[in-house]
């Protein structure tokens, strides 16, 4: 009987057998949100953790919605309120568009200005909009740049191999910049998803002990041990049945950044589909003539036959 088993982290402890994995390769929770609260902050949040491309993809397909309904507005009252001769439909709304995006900016070129109240009133909202839309986006920048993030990869798969006078499972982690991380700790939770007289299925969830589980730097690459003993809570299967086994390694671990000069962390998942057996991982780092050590980030997930 595993020794180490904890309660329900708050993941939930029913489950279906077709249910998604926890936690995605990205390190977010695979969990859709219904009815929960939207607003500004909200807003801010994903913009700030989305990716580079998608950010930059949001922030040009609104400049570009924001220019089409102020040259919708403009054309309608008339682009001859500012200074532009009108021709036909097309060439009017492309050359009110172009005005929408100097006002917008603030650059205004003067070859087109606002000729009467109307079209005062509509480029003096238009050009506020514009200021508060880039001070919205100069906030998501300075947010995106300013938000801690750890700086680490995992090998691809996780592996299970001979060790000592037994069994164990090995994952590898790397700083992936050249900042010390200083007192890297690391906790791996077990989610094992097993059938249950009530609940028809039910997740079991077991803190795995690790050889070493918090380290004093990391500059180079680290290997996490789990040896299974016999209070091991994957020491009744068979090598056959881990690889059949529906479960998830939960990992997550923290550390304090010099660059950030404040504590991060990071989270991540293997399933047993990424399980790869009787296999040890390569050296990452060697010594070159000058005596450094250099660090192949490529080598991660390279592995060797045992």
């Amino acid at each position: 009987m595993a020794t180490n088993k904890v309660k329900d982290p708050g993941l939930g402890e029913s489950t279906i057998t077709s249910a998604k994995r926890i936690v995605n390769k990205d390190g977010t929770f695979n969990i859709k949100h219904l009815n929960g609260k939207a607003g500004i902050s909200a807003l801010y949040a994903y913009l700030v953790d989305i990716s580079w491309t998608r950010f930059f993809c949001l922030v040009f397909l609104a400049y570009t919605v924001l220019n089409v309904f102020f040259a919708s507005i403009y054309v309608a009252i008339g682009v001859e309120y500012i200074g532009v001769t009108p021709v036909s439909f097309l060439k009017d709304f492309i050359k009110a568009f172009f005005f929408s995006s100097q006002t917008v900016t603030t650059l205004g070129y003067g070859a087109m200005a606002p000729k009467g109240i109307l079209a005062g009133i509509v480029s003096s909202i238009h050009a506020l909009t514009g200021l508060l839309s880039f001070s919205f986006v100069t906030g998501l920048l300075y947010g995106r740049f300013s938000k801690p993030k750890a700086s680490i990869e995992f090998s691809n798969n996780i592996i299970y191999r001979d060790f000592k006078e037994g069994k164990a499972l090995m994952f590898r982690l790397i700083n992936s910049k050249t900042d010390v991380m200083i007192n890297p700790r690391i906790v791996v939770t077990l989610a094992i998803t097993e059938e249950d007289a009530k609940y028809g299925y039910r997740r079991n969830f077991y803190q795995l002990e690790l050889e070493r589980d918090q380290i004093t730097y990391l500059p180079t690459t680290w290997t996490l041990v789990h040896e299974i003993t016999e209070d091991s809570p994957l020491a009744k299967f068979s090598k056959e049945e881990l690889q059949n086994l529906n479960g998830e390694f939960l990992i997550m671990i923290t550390y304090y950044d010099q660059a950030f000069n404040e504590e991060v962390y990071k989270l991540h998942s293997y399933t047993f589909e990424e399980l790869t057996m009787d296999v040890a991982f390569e050296k990452a780092f060697y010594f070159d003539e000058e005596g450094y050590t250099v660090l192949d980030h490529h080598k991660l997930s390279n592995t060797k036959k045992l």
